[in-house]
C-alpha cells in the first residue's frame, strides 16, 4: 500500500515531469517549495572533465547541489562542474552521483522544472515536448496537500585489534535553508555492478538481476521482479581524484552542520571501495589505482571465496569482523535511510553492504560449515605491495560441527540478517537468499557451542574472541526484528539471562555486542529491563573523563573507532527517548573530534590537515609500473594514493598522535573502524535534516 508521504512523491514527481529533461532527472523527494533530484547522464565518449549548464523554468530562491561546484548569476539557470573525484568517464558509463535540492517559493504554480542540461556543450535533454505533457500547475487541493505533509522519520531503534601490522571540493551551495522533505522511505534498485535508477513516477519498478554464488561451483540468478510499489529512488557513482593532493577544505551543506556530513557519507563508502576483493565490476570501480586481486581465493574443496573486503592496510580477509561491521552498516541502512539518501548515496551504501553478502554467502558453502578467513597471516604481514600483485599463498580457514564457531556464525547470521532488511523492499528474492543463510548460520551457532578462535587459531593471532554469548543474543535477536518469529526472541531474551548481558560493557565492537543486544532488545521489546541497561552504558560514558581535547577514550588500538561505535549505539537509544539531548550530544562531538574539532582531520582526504600517511599497503603504492615493496613502506613521503574516507585509529589518551605510516596502532584503518563511524554520520546527518537535532 503506497504511503501518505509515498503518494505526495509521486503526486508531486507528475507535477514537475513532463519536460523535456525527463530522461536525466528523477524527483526523488518533495517538500512544499523544493524538492529533491538525482540525475542519471550517460556518457557517449570518454571525458576527464564536465560541465552542466542546467536552466530552470522559472526562477529558484536557491539550489542546492552534491557531487559538483555550482555557481548562478540568476538563479534560473546554474552551472555545475565536476569535482576532483569524479571528472573521469569511460563511454557507455553513467554519471550518477549528481544530485541538488532545488528551493523556490512554496506559492509557486507552477513549480520550476528543469528546461534544458547543456553537458559539455551538448543538450542531453529529450528534443520535443507535446504540449500535452507540460508540467501542471499546481492546484489549491494539491498546494493543501502538500503542505500538511510531514517528514517520513526513519525507523527508530536502535575492539582493540591485537597485532597486525586531494584536494576534493564539497558539496556548493548557494543556500543556508535547511532541508525539510516530505520523503517516503527511500527504496533503490541494486546490482553489484552498476546501479540502475527507476523514476519514482513509474507505477512498476522492474528489480534487476542479482547474481550470488551460495554453494562452491553453482550460480544462482535471481529472476528479474517487479512490483508496484513506487519508491523514491537515490543513486551515485563517485569517482575519486588521480591526484596525490590532500583534501584540506569542508564546507557548509546548506544544513545547519558544522561539517559535510554529506561528504563524509559519500568518502566513508569510497574507502569500502578501495577495499574490495575480487573481480572489479568495469562500470563501478571509482578507485583508479585498485583492480582485480586474489582471483584464486578458494577454500579447501576448490570452493569459489573471490569477493569480499580486506580487512585493513593488509590483504587478509576476516569473516568476523567483517561480519560485525556489515552487520552496524546495514542496521544504519535500515534505521537511517534519509542519512543516506538526503546525501545521495542510499544505493552505493547498498551495494557496499551486498559486496560482503555477497562473499559470506560464498563462504557459507553448507549448512555448518563457513569459511572465516582467506589468507595467512605470516605470509601476508611479510608482503607489502598491491594486492593485485600478490603471489603468495592464501590459505583458508573454516568452522563445522568438530570445530565449530558459534561467535563467527552467530555475527555473520546478524550481517545477513539486517541485510535481508536492507533489500527485502528491493529485491524480495535477494532479501530471501541473505534470510535462509542466516538462519541456517543461527542455528549452525546455536547447536554447535565454541568459540571461533580456538578452533580456527589462525585467526587468534588477529581477532580473538573473549566469548560467544553475546553473538548468540545478537543473532537471535536480528533474526527476530527480520522475521517477527518470536521463537528468535525467545531465545534472545534466554541468551541474555544466561550469558549475563545485562552488565555495563566498557565498549561496543567486533568482539563485544553486548551493548547493541541492549539497544535493540529495548527498541525490539520496549522493556524496561533493556532499557535500563542501555540507559546505564550511555550515562557512563557521558559521565566517563574525557582527553584533554573532548575523546572518549576506550583503548590505544582504534581509539576512534571505540569512540564512534559508542556514539552510534547512543544514538539509538536517543531514537528510543532516553536522555536523547545528552546522548546526541555525545555522538556529536565524538563525530567531531574526529572530523576536525582537535585542529585536524582524522579522515584520510576529508577537512583540515587529514591524515597523508595511512598504514594501508595498496594506496602507499605509487602508479604502476613503479616498485611498491618495502622501500615504498619505509618512505616517509606522502601515500601517492588517496585512501578517501578512511578513518585511521587515532590518537593515545592524551590526544597525542603521529601521521606515520608504520604506527598501525594510530595509522591503520579497517573495514570495523568505519562502519559505526559511517553509521553515526548518517544518524546525524538524518536528525539535521528532519531538523530534530544539530
Amino acid at each position: 500500500m503506497l504511503t501518505l508521504s509515498g503518494f505526495i512523491i509521486v503526486l508531486f514527481a507528475r507535477l514537475v515531469s513532463g519536460g523535456p529533461c525527463d530522461n536525466i532527472v528523477n524527483v526523488t523527494s518533495s517538500w512544499p517549495g523544493g524538492y529533491t533530484t538525482a540525475l542519471l547522464i550517460p556518457i557517449k565518449t570518454p571525458i576527464t572533465n564536465w560541465t552542466m549548464i542546467i536552466s530552470f523554468s522559472s526562477v529558484l530562491t536557491s539550489l542546492q547541489v552534491w557531487s559538483a561546484a555550482s555557481t548562478s548569476t540568476n538563479n534560473i539557470q546554474f552551472k555545475l562542474t565536476n569535482l576532483s573525484y569524479n571528472g573521469v568517464y569511460s563511454a557507455g558509463a553513467i554519471l550518477s552521483g549528481v544530485g541538488f535540492n532545488a528551493y523556490f517559493n512554496s506559492n509557486a504554480n507552477p513549480v520550476p522544472t528543469v528546461s534544458s542540461i547543456l553537458f559539455n556543450g551538448v543538450n542531453i535533454c529529450s528534443t520535443v515536448v507535446s504540449s500535452s505533457t507540460t508540467s501542471k500547475p499546481v492546484t489549491t487541493t494539491t498546494a493543501r496537500l502538500l503542505s500538511t505533509a510531514t517528514t517520513a522519520k526513519p525507523m527508530a531503534t536502535t575492539t582493540a585489534k591485537p597485532g597486525t601490522t586531494a584536494t576534493t571540493k564539497p558539496m556548493t551551495t548557494t543556500t543556508t535553508k535547511p532541508v525539510t522533505t516530505t520523503t517516503a522511505k527511500p527504496g533503490t534498485t541494486t546490482t553489484a555492478k552498476l546501479v540502475t535508477t527507476i523514476k519514482p513516477v513509474s507505477t512498476t519498478t522492474a528489480k534487476p538481476l542479482i547474481t550470488t554464488t551460495p554453494k562452491t561451483g553453482s550460480t544462482t540468478t535471481t529472476k528479474p521482479l517487479t512490483t508496484t510499489t513506487i519508491r523514491p529512488i537515490n543513486t551515485t557513482t563517485v569517482k575519486p581524484a588521480t591526484t596525490t593532493t590532500q583534501a584540506t577544505t569542508t564546507s557548509s551543506t546548506g544544513l545547519p552542520t558544522k561539517y559535510n556530513y554529506r561528504e563524509v557519507i559519500t568518502k566513508s563508502l569510497l574507502f569500502y571501495y578501495a577495499q574490495r576483493s575480487g573481480r572489479l565490476p568495469v562500470n563501478d570501480n571509482p578507485i583508479p589505482y585498485r583492480s582485480d586481486s586474489a582471483l584464486k581465493d578458494v577454500g579447501q574443496n576448490a570452493e569459489d571465496l573471490t569477493g569480499g573486503y580486506y580487512d585493513a592496510g593488509d590483504h587478509l580477509k576476516l569473516g568476523f569482523p567483517l561480519a560485525s561491521a556489515m552487520t552496524i552498516a546495514a542496521w544504519s541502512i535500515i534505521d537511517y535511510p534519509i542519512g543516506y539518501s538526503s546525501a545521495g548515496q542510499l544505493t552505493t551504501a547498498q551495494n557496499m553492504v551486498k559486496w560482503a553478502s555477497d562473499y559470506l554467502i560464498k563462504a557459507h558453502v553448507q549448512p555448518n560449515k563457513f569459511y572465516g578467513q582467506v589468507g595467512d597471516g605470516t605470509l601476508d604481514h611479510n608482503y607489502w605491495g598491491r594486492p593485485e600483485d600478490m603471489t603468495m599463498s592464501r590459505p583458508a580457514y573454516f568452522i563445522s560441527t568438530a570445530n565449530p564457531g558459534s561467535d563467527l556464525a552467530g555475527e555473520t547470521a546478524a550481517a545477513l540478517a539486517a541485510t535481508s532488511m536492507v533489500f527485502a523492499s528491493v529485491n524480495s528474492t535477494y532479501s530471501a537468499l541473505c534470510l535462509t543463510h542466516a538462519k541456517q548460520l543461527y542455528d549452525f551457532a546455536k547447536q554447535y557451542k565454541a568459540k571461533y578462535s580456538q578452533s580456527m587459531p589462525q585467526a587468534a593471532a588477529f581477532y580473538p574472541s573473549s566469548d560467544f554469548g553475546d553473538e548468540l543474543a545478537w543473532s537471535a535477536a536480528w533474526l527476530y526484528r527480520a522475521t517477527n518469529n518470536v521463537t528468535y526472541l525467545n531465545d534472545a531474551k534466554a541468551f541474555y539471562t544466561q550469558y549475563g548481558l545485562s552488565n555495563n560493557p566498557s565498549e561496543f565492537s567486533w568482539d563485544s555486542k553486548t551493548a547493541g543486544v541492549q539497544v535493540l532488545m529495548a527498541k525490539l521489546t520496549n522493556d524496561p529491563l533493556y532499557k535500563t541497561a542501555t540507559k546505564t552504558f550511555c550515562d557512563s560514558k557521558v559521565n566517563q573523563p574525557k582527553t584533554p581535547k573532548g575523546l572518549l577514550f576506550i583503548s590505544t588500538w582504534g581509539s576512534l573507532r571505540h569512540a564512534a561505535n559508542i556514539a552510534f549505539v547512543c544514538l539509538q537509544a536517543a531514537d528510543l527517548n532516553i536522555n536523547p539531548l545528552a546522548y546526541r550530544k555525545l555522538a556529536q562531538q565524538q563525530i567531531h573530534y574526529a572530523l576536525g574539532d582537535t585542529g585536524r582531520s582524522f579522515v584520510v582526504g576529508f577537512g583540515v590537515n587529514p591524515p597523508l600517511k595511512p598504514h594501508h599497503a595498496s594506496s602507499s603504492c605509487p602508479n604502476r609500473p613503479a616498485v611498491c615493496d618495502w622501500s615504498t613502506y619505509s618512505s616517509t613521503a606522502p601515500n601517492p594514493q588517496v585512501l578517501y574516507g578512511g578513518l585511521v585509529g587515532g590518537p593515545d589518551s592524551n590526544d597525542n598522535y603521529t601521521d606515520d605510516r608504520s604506527n598501525y596502532v594510530t595509522n591503520e584503518v579497517a573495514c570495523d573502524y568505519n562502519a559505526g563511524f559511517q553509521g553515526s554520520v548518517a544518524a546525524l546527518q538524518s536528525l539535521a535534516v528532519q531538523g530534530v537535532f544539530n
